[in-house]
């Protein structure tokens, strides 16, 4: 597996990050090996809380959060997926898969000896995370989630089926308009088609641009000239972005997606998970929006847990809203080891 390392220098000037980074070597699948990134602060004994970024971000996006997590005496580990941040990065689209970024990142886990842990994920962060949890459950002591999933798409008619597919493969590339309108609702497609602009346009557009689609979400909480910067440095040039244009059209949206397997999987092990489970979606994500009902409804240990909506936090609340979602993790922490 031929994969990129973004240099050094391309991290040299990240503002309110000044943490050191720490690596891993796992293997890639292919007879190679992948190294991830991630730091690791606070107490060596601390309670141990796991941040996973989603895409196209990646451990930076914690930054407003982790000196309150570490003043609060937790110890802040929070990874880069492969193909992001410090992580390498697979250069062809066929070494992405939903099912191998999981053996990756629990290669990771295992690696790190990591135990006792609460689970914090977002976005790709949960659709990772909540299958490393599955299938380590030992290692979890609870779950905190925002704008994610688990996704098992329901069955669908085969002329909808279809349809999603003929669209992703011969429509013409929507714009950047286009796409925004079809997620947010304001462009009449069906349902099954909405975040399917979303998966054409990622992948279809071989420089995406990376800062800008995390400024885009944010228009109460606008980021700074080297905020973007920060966003955009693990990424030199369009060939060190196959991660963030690959990773959307592997979120199973059709019910004969190569990963539902796993996924129903997962879920059995939720069924019967009775460690604390706790939700804190935003009101106003218009991918994620409602996606924790599943879970409330579906985990025993989501049953009398605070759950809490976040006003007005959009996508990346880690930006928008850290106060409020790191007060979350503190005091589900507190709650059981008072």
């Amino acid at each position: 597996m031929k994969a990129l390392r973004t240099p050094d220098d391309r991290f040299g000037d990240l503002p309110d990050f000044p943490y050191e980074p720490r690596y891993t070597e796992v293997p890639d699948g292919d007879g190679g090996v992948l190294r991830i990134h991630h730091i690791d602060e606070g107490p060596a004994d601390g309670p141990i809380v796991l941040c996973m970024h989603g895409q196209p971000t990646w451990s930076f996006l914690y930054r407003r959060m982790i000196p309150t997590l570490v003043d609060a005496g937790l110890r802040v580990v929070a990874p880069d997926l492969v193909g992001f941040g410090r992580s390498d990065k697979p250069a062809e689209r066929e070494d992405f898969s939903y099912n191998g970024q999981v053996a990756w990142m629990n290669a990771w886990l295992i690696a790190n000896e990591l135990r006792g842990i609460t689970f914090v994920g977002q976005d790709w962060g949960g659709l990772i995370g909540l299958r490393l949890v599955a299938e380590n459950p030992e290692r979890f002591d609870r779950v905190v989630i925002s704008n994610t999933g688990l996704p098992l798409p329901r069955a669908l008619p085969q002329d909808r089926i279809d349809a999603v597919k003929e669209f992703r493969a011969n429509a013409p590339t929507p714009s950047m308009s286009e796409m925004r309108r079809a997620l947010s609702g304001r462009l009449s497609v069906p349902n099954e088609l909405r975040f399917a602009y979303w998966q054409k346009w990622t992948w279809e557009t071989v420089d995406i641009p990376v800062a800008m689609i995390i400024a885009g979400t944010m228009r109460d909480a606008p980021l700074s000239p080297r905020e973007l910067a920060a966003y955009d440095a693990p990424f030199p040039d369009a060939s060190y972005k196959m991660g963030p244009r690959a990773m959307p059209s592997l979120v199973p949206t059709l019910p004969d997606d190569p990963a539902l397997p796993a996924q129903a999987a997962a879920w059995k092990v939720f069924s019967e998970w009775r460690k604390p489970f706790l939700c804190a979606f935003t009101d106003d994500d218009p991918v994620t929006k409602g996606g924790d009902v599943p879970f409330r409804e579906k985990v025993p240990g989501a049953a009398g847990q605070p759950h809490t909506t976040i006003e007005g936090g959009g996508h990346f609340l880690q930006e928008t809203r850290a106060e409020e979602f790191t007060r979350v993790i503190i005091e589900a922490i507190h709650r059981s080891n008072p």
